[in-house]
């Protein structure tokens, strides 16, 4: 028996070992492979709650609640409700990442409440110079004069660079700018963005997560003039001026194809905005706000992996349709904080040429307010303020879901701010954001427009 023994521990060892010397290079180009995908750092923040601090797909299953929908492949995403903060379902939510254009959110929750929408500027060859390489850019030239509401179009609908920079330098230019946004970004307690363009354009150490951008669009959500902008379908935009002739115009659409749809998305029912972006970087992020039988849910996807065209829209897509089934039935993993000034009882003012001090309510709400966005909106938009008139599918339904946003918000307590009496509308070595022929080129890729 022992001779037994040892002649059958040696065939199995021997079996053994010709498997692991048959697939070595198997094992090792699966190693290699794992090594590429970047992995979550090992500490996260846990503001919003302990969970959220935690790496992977953090969720509460239960009776009767969904399972996360199959093939999410985004590095970070959170599931949240607009309205109470809950947190449904998050993956890596604090994993700081390149947030490209949708960090044009914070720039236009910042600078928006300082602009009158009926003031003119005539652009100047200076204020163009410093639009990154590559960038998306909605066409503004030097010389002509635009409205800030023509400018803010430019910024929410082409995620256009040289409007940002533009409207930077009204505002007292890029490097007060900046510190506006960081200072915005702290009082909104979105700790972990670090804001060093104001466009998105990749540059070193420029960060934001799922967690603060989610927070960001939400502050943003409570100012009605950010809410109509980001729900905004298409445009006129202002084009060249020739001597002798009538300024002429030309349309401009919304990147953000779960609002316009593309080949291969369909519009998504009830959506409401906000941002899309891409970078070489940051790979395609959004953070998208939706509407059903009265639950407002927010989504945010960052750098899904998968080859599909417009993959970032489509887990979305899954995601709030997960949320909407989920939601009053899955107990939430964490909340969106409220703003700093909230807990504290401070208000805070964000600076800039004109700006208005920070506190009260839903900005753009006064009289003066609403008749110049009324007016602005009735020169060529086809924004929420004329959608509701407009006969047509889609913008039909995108009227009629940000009317019940509308409705909804601003939500109480969360300290939105006034404005003055007015209203309306990369790389550091990367090719920033496409204009608009290179821009169509990379989304049949499955890129969108937006390179910031």
């Amino acid at each position: 028996m022992p001779v037994l023994k040892k002649i059958a521990l040696t065939v199995t060892s021997a079996a053994l070992l010709s498997c692991f010397t048959l697939t070595p290079a198997v094992a090792a180009d699966k190693d290699k492979s794992d090594d590429k995908q970047p992995k979550p750092p090992g500490v996260m923040s846990s503001l919003g709650g302990e969970r959220l601090g935690m790496s992977g797909s953090q969720v509460n299953l239960g009776p009767g609640v969904p399972v996360l929908p199959k093939g999410l492949t985004g590095r970070s995403w959170i599931v949240a409700d607009a309205e109470n903060g809950d947190v449904l379902a998050a993956h890596n939510s604090h994993w700081r990442l390149p947030p490209a254009s949708t960090l044009k959110m914070l720039f236009a929750d910042t600078v928006l409440p300082a602009l009158q929408p009926t003031q003119t500027h005539k652009v100047t060859e200076s204020e163009l110079a410093g639009v990154g390489e590559g960038s998306s850019l909605v066409g503004i030239k030097e010389d002509h004069t635009y409205t800030v509401h023509d400018l803010w179009l430019g910024v929410f609908l082409r995620s256009g660079n040289d409007a940002v920079h533009v409207l930077s330098e009204m505002y007292g230019g890029i490097p007060q700018t900046v510190a506006a946004m960081q200072k915005h970004a702290e009082e909104l307690q979105a700790l972990d963005t670090v804001v060093v363009s104001p466009d998105g354009y990749d540059a070193p150490r420029q960060v934001s997560s799922a967690y603060d951008l989610t927070l960001i669009a939400r502050s943003g959500m409570q100012k009605k003039d950010f809410r109509e902008y980001a729900a905004t379908a298409s445009a006129d935009f202002p084009g060249e001026k020739k001597k002798g002739k009538k300024r002429d115009s030309f349309e401009i659409q919304n990147t953000n194809r779960l609002i316009t749809g593309d080949i291969g998305v369909d519009p998504y029912k009830g959506i409401a905005g906000v941002k899309n972006g891409y970078t070489t970087h940051a790979g395609n992020t959004f953070t998208g706000v939706a509407e059903r039988n009265g639950k407002v849910l927010l989504v945010t996807v960052m750098n899904p992996s998968a080859e599909e065209s417009h993959a970032v829209y489509k887990e979305a897509a899954k995601l709030l349709d997960w949320g909407f089934a989920a939601s009053g039935k899955v107990t939430p993993v964490g909340e969106l904080v409220p703003p700093k000034s909230v807990d504290t009882g401070t208000g805070t003012s964000t600076g800039g040429k004109g700006a208005a001090p920070a506190a009260g309510a839903d900005q753009g709400t006064g009289g003066q307010a609403e008749a110049a966005h009324a007016s602005a909106a009735s020169k060529g938009s086809s924004g929420v303020g004329v959608a509701l008139a407009i006969i047509g599918g889609l913008l039909v339904v995108v009227a009629a879901a940000v009317f019940l946003v509308n409705r909804r918000w601003p939500l109480a307590g969360l300290g939105g701010r006034s404005t003055p009496e007015t209203k309306d509308t990369g790389e550091a070595a990367d090719p920033a954001e496409a204009a608009e022929p290179a821009a169509s080129a990379g989304e049949s890729a499955g890129k969108p427009a937006d390179k910031a």
